[in-house]
């Protein structure tokens, strides 16, 4: 953990429970899935991987994150809040179809708890005889701090001022709690009691994150997911004074606190990533307009949707992959009614070392088949910044705009804004014969790959819509054209070529260059791009080679 970097805190609040879930039920028989998954790594260790640990979220290494095919004890591969009861209740219901006597075990935190999945789950469970056992582990933060009319109910719950009304005896489960979720022989002699009780149930325990290390006691959000520290005194290591170009988070958030110093009408709305969308700014600078709505993608889309009837200028920050939980309110409440939303994707392209559940490689797929929805792909913080700036002042559309996790490359960022024109593209270089049209900050790579190669290079920006009258100039003056992109080739900015080309016929010989049509797993970025032939060296064979292919070939 203090060399691999990852998720500290979760796994260090729930070492007695893991402990005590393993000792007393018959894992994996008995079936144990870990909502999310941060708090996992315990249970990883004591389930035969301690000795292969030290490869933890590096390439060809284990896991971050619970997974099926890496062992028999990861019932349910997760990476995204609010699964665990579902699938709990599933694999329960399928044991009593096959005859089988078995427990069924999730472990949910009390953020994750309050997402409507999680909701959906208790309902449905406590209408059945399944044997399900739901661990409630309160700590009263997720990432960040927990919110909403639920934690206050739990709260209350914990300080025993809420004597009536329990929510959760209310949807027909067997309540006990709240029980000290560090006391090891507490637990054990709780959970014993439980295997006796048929049917759904619900265990409160009360933990603190980040337990036994008191740095991460007390800065919980900064320890959730610290990166390397020193192993003996727990403190973080120290950060280069070296001036370092910003995190495009933090250009965000920036940004959007001096627009909105401007513009009174806008908001912004995260479910529950303050600090990772860096919302964090205008919460503590204009709190009145900022809004963290919990683990609620859906909420939070729809939220949106309705504070744009009212006149309002919506920015909704996402990350990426967590934007697909909320595709039925993209279409339906906002691109149907054509309502000015302005979604920030953060997290877009490859990740790291979280892996396959977080990176955010399909977005330019899922979103570009939507009537009605603006995509650009800004090349570096200026651009975002002039997109945010573009967008509040009125769109007659909803915009998605997607930018990576990770530092840009601009110390002189905060430039004035420039109003960006919808739908055009940018040359940024003039050669012969092949063309490479890049989107976002691709063209970083694409530019250290053809210096000293005679092409045109195009930054096209708007994936829709696209800018056509550069196209028909490109196609006409190039013989060869290459699009370069950090999504999927299925669906994405390579396919609006393709599909540009074949509508007017154009005979160009086309290549789509972006992630290959398969899950991508952990690594570093640097390792990802090489894996997937997106960094500039192999960028640049690829061009070369292409440079020599005849037309004829």
């Amino acid at each position: 953990m203090a060399t691999k970097e990852g998720h500290l805190g979760a796994s260090l609040g729930v070492v007695e429970l893991t402990i005590a879930i393993h000792y007393v039920f018959n894992t994996p028989i008995d079936q144990l899935i870990w909502d999310v998954g941060h708090q996992a790594y315990g249970h990883k260790i004591l389930t035969g991987r301690k000795d292969v640990f030290h490869t933890n979220r590096q390439l060809g290494g284990i896991s971050g994150f619970p997974k099926r095919s890496e062992s028999e004890f990861d019932t349910f591969g997760v990476g995204h809040s609010s699964t665990s009861i579902s699938a709990a209740l599933g694999m329960a219901i399928a044991s009593k179809l096959k005859g089988e006597d078995k427990h069924h075990i999730a472990v949910i935190g009390d953020a994750s708890i309050a997402s409507g999945m999680a909701f959906e789950g208790l309902n449905h469970a406590g209408v059945t005889d399944a044997n399900v056992l739901v661990i409630l582990n309160d700590n009263a933060i997720g990432i960040d701090p927990s919110v909403g009319a639920l934690k206050q109910y739990l709260t209350n719950v914990k300080k025993s001022t809420q004597k009536r009304n329990n929510i959760i005896e209310a949807l027909n489960f067997d309540y006990s709690g709240p029980i000290d979720g560090h006391n090891l022989n507490k637990i054990i002699s709780e959970l014993e009691r439980l295997k006796t009780i048929k049917g759904p149930k619900l265990l409160h325990i009360i933990t603190t994150k980040g337990k036994g290390l008191k740095q991460a006691e007390a800065d919980q959000v900064k320890y959730h997911a610290p990166g390397k520290f020193n192993a003996k005194t727990g403190d973080l290591e120290i950060t280069s004074s070296k001036v370092l170009p910003p995190k495009y988070q933090d250009v965000f958030g920036y940004t959007l606190v001096e627009l909105a110093k401007q513009n009174k009408k806008i908001v912004g709305i995260t479910p529950a990533m303050p600090t990772g969308s860096s919302l964090k700014y205008m919460m503590d600078e204009i709190p009145e307009r900022a809004f963290d709505v919990g683990i609620a993608e859906q909420h939070a889309v729809t939220l949106a949707a309705g504070m744009a009837t009212q006149g309002l200028v919506p920015f909704c920050n996402i990350y990426s992959t967590f934007l697909q939980r909320a595709y039925d309110q993209i279409i339906h409440d906002v691109a149907i009614q054509n309502l000015p939303v302005i979604f920030c994707l953060d997290r877009s392209g490859l990740v790291g070392e979280d892996g396959a559940t977080h990176h955010g490689v399909f977005d330019l797929s899922y979103l570009r088949c939507i009537p009605n929805l603006i995509i650009f792909v800004p090349r570096n913080e200026v651009e975002l910044r002039n997109i945010m700036y573009t967008a509040q002042l009125g769109l007659d559309h909803p915009i998605a705009i997607r930018y990576p996790r990770g530092r840009g490359e601009m110390i002189d960022w905060k430039q004035s804004f420039s109003r960006i024109e919808i739908g055009k593209a940018v040359q940024l270089k003039k050669g012969n014969d092949l063309a490479v049209l890049s989107i976002g900050t691709m063209a970083k790579q694409v530019s250290e790959a053809s210096f000293d190669l005679d092409i045109s290079h195009y930054d096209m920006r708007f994936v829709k819509p696209l800018d056509e009258n550069i196209l028909h100039t490109i196609f006409k003056t190039h013989s060869k054209v290459i699009t370069v992109e950090d999504n999927s080739v299925k669906g994405a900015f390579g396919s609006a070529i393709l599909e540009f080309a074949a509508i007017h016929n154009y005979k160009n010989t086309i290549q789509v260059i972006g992630i290959p049509d398969r899950f991508i797993e952990h690594g570093s970025v640097k390792e990802l791009h090489e894996l997937t032939g997106l960094d500039g060296i192999s960028l640049s064979k690829q061009i070369k080679a292409l440079l020599r292919k005849s037309p004829l070939d």
